[in-house]
């Protein structure tokens, strides 16, 4: 139903309504009373407004039904009854939905609005009672009983409480801004004490209901008492009202005008189901759900009751806001079930990656001694190798066959400790430290969490980080590892850590005594062409938009680019030759050639450019010149020395970027040659008269170590005796001033650097031999190793008959 609302006290005055009223004489309504023989009224349901009789009221309709009721009543010179709806929410209400006491009014006058609605002013002359509604089409009738006022015994008494009514009326009228002076001037020319009651009753701000007792009340009375009695209750509102506005006024300086406005716009984000207390009820929600100890829930409600004092436009608000939300998101005591499933995790690790036996079997006695205990502190592994080899790759198979949500977390070129620690919340942009940051983007309390290039951390001008690691990577620390921002500890004890390094070099030794360090050493010639058709081949065919069929590289085609165009402990520059034959394979599709889908070592060539010699032989097939062995952050690799004899007085000269260990190698090799020249078979001329010069070619690489001790000492002696080196031989081992062969490291990569390079025979110290043994003899088929205690054995072995 359309809704009926009546124009107030001040629209009335103000739209000159009070005017129509006058023009329209009582003689001329009561005439018409009179003279009505009417029996039955149109009764028209009102909302939010009661008519009491000898009040003038205009009244708006919206609806069809209500405007043609009114339009016929007034053709017709119809009374109408109005009467007040119970629930002015409804729209169509029906007989048992309207109150049966009402006021019988007259139309005086219609006033069409725009978009269709009209306003009917009208006038009520006496309340009445609805007896019974005989049509409800298209709108309500009704026969009525007429409802007489009862006067008052004690006339001065009523006429005394009316004077008071009119009295606090006009305080009332001065007190409220909204009600227009207007209003002032129309009660005191109100002559009538019947008519200035209804009217006061009509206008008040009572509500509703109210408004429908007094109407309902017959004594005239005791509905004056009432109408005094609510009046009073709002004139205390207004002077409370008043008194605090006023004292506002005075005691507001600009800061507590400020917060003025700011205790107002958090009513009206309140009201919008935002602002602060919104905030601390989302946050109160969300940590209802958590898995909390007793000190973390007492910690967190501590933190709640502080964000609740603060004011919601200060900095500080915002950093407390974003520390309970972070403080909610971590996973508190929520961990993910691990998988025991042995035989299927060990299928994954060795899908995922091709052989790492060691790595895998570490990984295997992990989940069997969980399996078994079912709690144990996760161990702190530390993948040591060259790059290339799968270390990073190794934590989400390891993740997968745990069944634990994975984190890569890179560490490199990390220079400030609070990366790791976080930031204490009072600074501006304070935020917690990248590993309780990898918690909460898990989910779970519990992930495996990569390290990744951990040797290649900083120490910059804000802490060592590092340093800040060792409590991290400490299994009887970190059970309450604290952060700066979380300012309390966190469990990190069932966080599976794995690290990641090229070497070991660069790694604080306390860090290094706290983890579990598993080399990886380089892949074999077998083991990359298994890696690249299990993984490689596939992986280019996908991202190249290729297909089996059309892209092919068989056992003699990956050799080849393996040997003649890489060199390499990894397999990283295999995968990008390979991915350069895809393109060049992606291009002949492109422009519709025709190609052989088995790509020939021949063509291999032809895209990949020049192949690099396979033979040493051309290199080193002049004296002084000698295969060195040597280990670098990516893994094995060999180098040349080479020496030189010129006519002088006997001098040394090094060149080639060398280090001081190394300088001190050749210095070694040379005195040593010079106290035993006649074991060796030099003559004491040619040391005195000839210069020899010592270089390392590749001189823009620093080198240093005194593994290359031994090959410096053979390179001169070649020099010396004009005798080549043995081809395909390299060598490596430290000397002492004695002649004496001592152990190196490293022993792994440089013979993997050896098969490589299609070396045969290895100069070892005998202390080496249990590295050897350590090493798969697959590795290391096609390759003799001499094991040796002295220099003249070296040179035995090395120099040509």
């Amino acid at each position: 139903m359309t809704e009926f609302e009546d124009i107030s006290l001040e629209e009335m005055i103000s739209d000159g309504f009070d005017i129509v009223a006058q023009e329209i004489t009582l003689d001329d309504l009561a005439e018409t009373e009179k003279n009505s023989e009417q029996k039955i009224f149109p009764i028209l349901p009102v909302r939010n407004m009661v008519m009491f009789p000898n009040v003038v009221i205009p009244i708006t309709a919206g609806r069809k039904t209500s405007i043609q009721l009114l339009e016929e009543a007034q053709q017709n010179g119809d009374f109408i009854g109005i009467v007040s709806q119970k629930n002015s929410e409804l729209e169509q209400p029906t007989e048992k939905d309207i109150f049966q006491v009402g006021t019988l009014a007259k139309i005086i006058k219609i006033i069409k609005l725009p978009e269709g609605n009209i306003t009917a002013i009208t006038k009520g002359f006496y309340r009445f009672k609805v007896k019974k509604i005989v049509e409800t089409q298209p709108y309500f009738k009704a026969e009525i009983s007429k409802l007489k006022d009862s006067r008052p015994k004690n006339i001065e008494e009523y006429e005394a409480l009316l004077e008071n009514v009119k009295d606090l009326a006009l305080k009332i009228i001065e007190l409220d801004p909204n009600i227009p002076n207007a209003a002032n001037f129309a009660i005191k020319n109100i002559n009538n004490n019947d008519d200035l009651l209804n009217f006061i009753c009509t206008n008040a701000n009572f509500p509703s209901s109210d408004k429908q007792k007094l109407l309902e009340e017959k004594n005239l009375m005791e509905r004056a008492n009432k109408c005094y009695e609510m009046m009073h209750e709002d004139f205390r509102k207004l002077e409370l009202r008043n008194q605090i506005h006023q004292k506002t006024s005075k005691d507001l300086d600009k800061q507590q005008r400020e917060y003025f406005l700011n205790q107002q716009i958090r009513t009206i984000q309140e009201e919008l189901g935002g602002g602060p207390d919104g905030d601390v009820e989302d946050l109160i929600k969300k940590g209802q759900g958590k898995k909390w100890s007793n000190e973390v829930e007492e910690h967190f409600h501590k933190e709640i009751n502080r964000l609740q004092r603060q004011n919601p436009n200060s900095p500080d608000y915002n950093v407390q806001r974003n520390y309970l939300d972070f403080f909610t998101d971590l996973p508190w005591e929520t961990y993910t079930k691990d998988v025991f499933d042995i035989a299927k995790a060990e299928k994954i690790l060795d899908k995922a990656h091709f052989g790492l036996e060691d790595i895998k079997k570490r990984i295997l006695e992990h989940m069997a001694v969980l399996k078994l205990k079912n709690n144990m502190k996760s161990p702190i592994l530390l993948l040591v190798g060259p790059p290339g080899v799968g270390k990073t790759s190794l934590g989400k198979s390891i993740a997968d066959a745990l069944g634990r949500k994975y984190v890569r977390l890179s560490l490199g070129g990390l220079h400030d400790e609070s990366e790791i620690r976080g930031h204490r919340k009072t600074y501006i942009g304070a935020m917690a430290g990248r590993i309780l940051q990898s918690i909460k983007k898990s989910g779970t309390s519990n992930p495996v969490i990569v390290l990744d290039e951990i040797d290649k951390i900083g120490q910059g001008l804000h802490g060592d980080p590092s340093s800040a690691l060792l409590e991290v990577l400490d299994p009887e620390q970190n059970k309450s590892f604290y952060d700066n921002f979380l300012e309390m500890g966190y469990d990190l004890s069932k966080v599976m850590f794995i690290a990641t390094a090229n070497s070991l070099s660069t790694i604080q030794t306390p860090l290094l005594d706290r983890t579990e360090i598993i080399q990886i050493a380089g892949y074999t010639l077998e083991e990359k062409i298994e890696i690249a058709k299990r993984h490689l081949i596939k992986k280019q065919q996908e991202e190249n938009g290729l297909t089996a069929k059309s892209f092919k590289l068989g056992y003699d085609e990956l050799k080849h680019i393996i040997e003649a165009h890489t060199s390499e402990s990894g397999v990283r520059s295999l995968e990008k030759r390979i991915a350069g034959i895809a393109r060049w394979v992606a291009l002949q599709t492109a422009l519709v050639k025709e190609y052989n889908p088995k790509i020939s070592v021949e063509k291999i060539d032809e895209i990949l450019g020049v192949p690099r010699p396979k033979s040493l032989s051309e290199i080193t097939g002049v004296p002084g010149v000698v295969t060195g062995l040597a280990w670098t952050s990516v893994g094995g690799d060999i180098l040349f020395i080479e020496s030189i004899l010129s006519n002088g007085k006997g001098n040394l000269t090094m060149t080639g970027n060398l280090g001081t260990v190394m300088k001190e190698s050749a210095m070694i090799a040379l005195e040593y040659i010079k106290a035993k020249h006649d074991e060796l078979g030099i003559s004491q001329d040619d040391i005195e008269k000839k210069n020899i010069h010592v270089h390392v070619p590749e001189g823009a690489t620093p080198k240093d170590g005194p593994s290359a001790g031994i090959a410096m000492l053979t390179s001169m002696v070649s020099s010396y005796k004009n005798k080549k080196v043995k081809p395909h031989l390299a060598m490596t081992g430290e000397i002492t001033l004695r002649g004496k062969v001592l152990p190196v490291g490293g022993i792994k990569e440089k013979l993997l650097a050896a098969t490589r390079a299609g070396i045969k025979d290895v100069i070892l110290c005998e202390a080496n031999r249990k590295d050897v043994e350590e090493i798969k003899k697959d590795y290391l088929k096609n390759l003799h190793v001499h094991y040796v205690n002295r220099m003249e054995e070296v040179i035995d072995i090395a120099i040509e008959k």
